[in-house]
């Protein structure tokens, strides 16, 4: 055999076909892992989205229009199908306790929770903040 090759050998093409599945392989295994990480920040990013307006609301509402007791919502529409539980306590005079919890339809996403408190202001004027009424 003293004339030139041509074309590959069965071992070449083997050889190249592992380094391939190998290299497939792994990016992979890198594909899922940022598949998933995505879906946790969307679901993530829905939820903060349902959490603030919620909170918004609550806070823009005057004090007294906070009712005590809890509810729920069932939202089947839209990108971010969830159930949100709302529970308004009032353990003190001038003190009431908010808390949101939404528990989405997507098993992929996590549930979320917020609490916060709600006072009512000692004065009957809005703007002065040396004022004190007597209760």
């Amino acid at each position: 055999m003293g004339g030139r090759r041509k074309g590959f050998t069965l071992i070449e093409v083997i050889v190249a076909m592992v380094l391939l599945a190998v290299a497939v392989s792994s990016l992979a295994a890198m594909m899922y892992s940022v598949s998933t990480s995505s879906k946790r920040v969307t679901g993530a990013a829905y939820s903060n989205g349902v959490l603030m307006h919620e909170v918004n609301r609550l806070i823009a509402l005057p004090y007294d229009s906070l009712a005590v007791g809890s509810s729920s919502v069932y939202v089947t529409d839209g990108a971010y199908q969830h159930t949100r539980v709302m529970t308004i306590a009032e353990p003190t005079v001038r003190l009431k306790t908010v808390e949101i919890i939404i528990t989405p339809v997507n098993p992929n996403y996590r549930p979320d929770t917020v609490r916060f408190t709600r006072t009512n202001a000692r004065t009957s004027k809005v703007l002065c903040t040396t004022c004190t009424d007597k209760p």
